[in-house]
């Protein structure tokens, strides 16, 4: 099995041992154990966990239902419950892909995976100038990132959490895997990996507050969206291709899509690119909506402040 090389960027753990640490422990040496039990007890376990926390995380509950209700208005209120709790359990298995990620070998998922559309992160590649590769925040993304190895190499940007602990373990699980790990607010870092050629992956469909941010539609509702993406491509020229990865509908795999380049994308206009980006974040999700990070309050920012906030 592929062991990591423990690159000067590799963060030792060693210094975490004082007792508010411990239950972070705990959950880490629980991620590594589930990582190793075979596929289908894991896909069981999340499907568990899924059920568990639709009935108990009543507050996430909330936040996903007030997001399906804004953006499927078209549903009625037992299909709205039914996606609730779809996407409750599609997120709890993600959970479990995030320790796969973090411990196993991407090899051993390879007859697991079909993947449409390589020749075109080919063509953008070809061009030489970096592709910028987006992606949006499913259930799969931990797991995504970690089938894109099977198919090429690529940098990326992530959010440090919190706990310091946790966040060096979550950095040690993507190093593994990932020639280079940027934090997101590390602009400088992302765009010289564009320069140097590489394909660095980032996610922009998070609400990150309104600076660097412009208003625009996301299912017919104003979101702040981040204007970064537009920046990222036009500071080297760099093709952007979409890349969206889902869960088989019977859990028996994964299905990756690499879209054609985009094109006339930057525009220069800040507005119309994020639209563009919105748009086509939105595509991806309705071929499989349960598996879309729906606990996140996306419409947590709003142009008029707080007062508007729907949650």
């Amino acid at each position: 099995m592929h062991q990591p090389d423990l690159s000067p960027e590799y963060r030792s753990l060693r210094g975490f041992l004082a007792p508010r640490y411990w239950p972070t422990w705990i959950a880490l040496g629980l991620m590594k154990l589930v990582a190793h039990l075979s596929y289908p007890i894991q896909i069981k376990i999340g499907q568990l966990l899924g059920v568990m926390s639709y009935r108990l995380a009543w507050q996430r509950r909330h936040i996903c239902e007030v997001n399906i209700r804004l953006c499927f208005p078209e549903l009625n209120d037992a299909e709205r419950k039914q996606l609730v709790r779809k996407t409750f359990i599609s997120n709890a298995i993600g959970l479990i892909e995030v320790a796969i990620a973090w411990h196993r070998d991407p090899e051993e998922f390879r007859d697991r995976v079909t993947a449409v559309g390589l020749e075109n992160l080919d063509a953008a590649l070809a061009q030489g100038r970096g592709v910028l590769l987006l992606c949006a925040h499913f259930t799969t993304l931990e797991f995504g990132g970690f089938l894109f190895n099977l198919f090429n190499k690529m940098d990326v940007t992530y959010r440090s959490n919190k706990n310091p602990l946790f966040d060096a373990a979550m950095f040690n699980g993507r190093i593994r895997h990932y020639p280079a790990v940027h934090d997101r607010k590390d602009i400088r870092r992302a765009i010289r990996s564009l320069k140097q050629g590489h394909i660095l992956w980032y996610a922009p469909d998070q609400d990150y507050g309104a600076k660097h941010s412009v208003f625009v539609p996301f299912f017919g509702n104003q979101a702040a969206t981040i204007t970064a993406t537009s920046r990222f491509a036009s500071a080297n020229e760099s093709a952007v291709v979409f890349y969206s990865h889902y869960r088989n509908e019977d859990n028996s795999g994964y299905h990756l899509h690499f879209s054609p380049a985009l094109q006339n994308y930057p525009t220069g206009d800040q507005e119309r690119d994020a639209i563009t980006v919105n748009q086509i974040v939105e595509e991806a999700i309705r071929k499989q909506p349960d598996q879309y990070l729906w606990l996140h309050k996306r419409f947590k920012t709003q142009a008029h402040g707080k007062s508007e906030r729907p949650y």
